[in-house]
């Protein structure tokens, strides 16, 4: 290159400088750069549509063949539930990747809410299984390219050490509760009242509305994620492209196979996701523990992670039963006549959004509260697990005390739903802050993609444990998945002081 085409270092720090400071003036947006307007309302709308589609996905599938639904048993329908939110948690390590190496986060997010409204749009249509499929496929890729990168971009639109980026991060955090708080009202009502492929047609309205938000909003983000931070060389592109078309030949191959064999069932594509999303976090964390880059204090933090891992996957197996288990039993045990009005049972699908809404602030406060008397990082994630166990215990209440023919009070989940956020307060937002601290430099963006693997092998586990649910094993049910969780918090409890010490300075 050419002298006079070269950008001196100078020139360059310069700009950045500049950057910096027009990012520091930027207040149009409740005090914060307008850019994280623009990030709000897709996060918002993009949540809408996934909590909208997800609010009515479960009775869609089970619901009579008469009434609009595809007539799918109750413990298969619920195993479908399951692998896709393990699916679409999943797909974020691909979605990173992608923008990382090859788009840029801005086209990442533009082509997931695409790929994301083209999926609610098969939704909206009478296709049946096959349309279920396709639409699953353009859902999970979609939501991988868009959920982590526009969550990076909010990061991107502040400048390094602007002190309102966690104030901002937390309005953000606000945009997709909102979202997934009001959807289950809209498209549940409108699903489950009038026709479930109108409500996912909502459901894609509501992401086309996101994408003209960002859209029409994107020069607020400056450069911000314009180009890929780390793009293939023509060489590795070479490579990458190889690997995906054996990728994608080996998925063809054995998808004829069990085409040929008669194998090529829903069954067998739960048991291939839960399996995948099991073993998936494996050889993640045997390649950073024997890396060279990994050095001997982040060898015995990363160690340190493993049962805190473990214990995020415990949890979720709870928390993510959300969608399945609960929303059977809000439609199939639940008194859905609430001081005097019937409501459809989609709604209770908006109890996770409001409860994350008034607790959030309220432990955010008690952390700050309690400043270095607070609980350590492992003390947290432990009594998290013995509130997302006694949340299942407490569903087992309704049953024993009235039996399982008798309609229970909703009351019973709204008290669920609160102790399980209670739950997630103590374990979500700690797991995040712990992943960063106790990750090897090396690894950062990996250790992230692990910490959301947690959710999708939970996904995974429940696609199995669901279909053990049924109004006979009920109280089995409930009783024993709660209990087990809550045995986890304990023996994290006991082995508390042994994190600690691998943690080595880590609070």
């Amino acid at each position: 290159m050419s002298e006079s085409t070269t950008v001196p270092p100078s020139r360059d720090r310069d700009r950045k400088r500049k950057r910096d400071r027009d990012r520091d003036r930027d207040r149009g947006f409740f005090g914060h750069p307008r850019g994280l307007a623009t990030l709000f309302f897709v996060e918002m709308w993009e949540r809408f549509s996934y909590y909208g589609m997800s609010a009515i996905l479960l009775y869609y599938l089970y619901d009579r063949t008469a009434d609009g639904g595809l007539g799918l048993d109750e413990p298969t329908s619920s195993a479908l539930v399951s692998i896709y939110g393990a699916l679409a948690f999943m797909s974020g390590v691909l979605g990173g990747w992608v923008a990382d190496r090859l788009l840029g986060m801005r086209r990442a997010v533009l082509l997931g809410g695409l790929l994301i409204m083209c999926g609610h749009l098969v939704l909206a249509l009478p296709g049946g299984v096959f349309a279920l499929l396709v639409s699953m496929v353009l859902i999970v890729l979609g939501t991988g390219l868009l959920k982590p990168n526009v969550s990076s971009l909010v990061g991107e639109v502040y400048a390094p050490d602007d002190a309102r980026r966690d104030a901002g991060f937390s309005l953000y955090y606000m945009g997709i509760n909102l979202g997934a708080f009001i959807a289950p009202y809209l498209v549940g009502t409108l699903g489950q009242r009038v026709d479930y492929h109108l409500g996912f047609g909502l459901a894609a309205v509501g992401m086309a509305a996101g994408l003209l938000a960002y859209v029409r909003g994107r020069a607020r983000l400056g450069d911000a994620g314009d180009v890929p931070t780390n793009p293939l060389r023509a060489g590795e592109r070479r490579r990458a492209a190889v690997r995906a078309a054996m990728g994608a030949g080996a998925a063809a191959a054995a998808i004829v196979a069990l085409g040929c064999t008669g194998n090529l069932t829903v069954r067998a594509l739960i048991t291939a996701v839960t399996v995948l999303t099991v073993a998936l976090p494996v050889p993640y964390v045997i390649m950073m523990l024997r890396s060279p880059h990994t050095d001997a204090v982040e060898r015995s933090r990363l160690i340190a992670y493993i049962p805190l891992f473990a214990g995020a996957v415990c949890y979720s197996v709870v928390n993510e039963q959300t969608g399945s288990v609960l929303a059977r039993f809000a439609d199939k045990r639940t008194d859905l006549e609430i001081f005097g009005h019937a409501v459809p049972s989609s709604w209770f699908q908006s109890l996770n959004p409001v409860a994350t809404l008034v607790l959030a602030p309220a432990f955010a406060w008690l952390w700050l509260a309690l400043g270095n008397r607070q609980p350590a990082t492992p003390r947290k994630f432990a009594t998290g697990l013995l509130l997302g166990g006694a949340s299942f215990v407490l569903m087992a209440g309704p049953g024993l005390l009235h039996g399982v023919d008798a309609l229970a009070s909703p009351w019973w989940l709204v008290a669920s739903y609160a102790v399980v956020i209670c739950g997630s307060m103590c374990l979500s937002p700690v797991g995040l802050s712990a992943t960063t601290r106790l990750a090897p430099r090396a690894f950062l963006a990996q250790m992230m993609s692990l910490w959301f693997l947690a959710p999708a092998a939970a996904g995974g586990i429940n696609a199995q444990l669901v279909q053990l649910y049924r109004p006979t094993t009920e109280v089995a049910y409930f009783a024993g998945v709660g209990a087990a969780v809550m045995a986890t918090g304990v023996v994290m409890h006991l082995i508390s002081p042994w994190i600690r010490r691998r943690m080595d300075g880590v609070r």
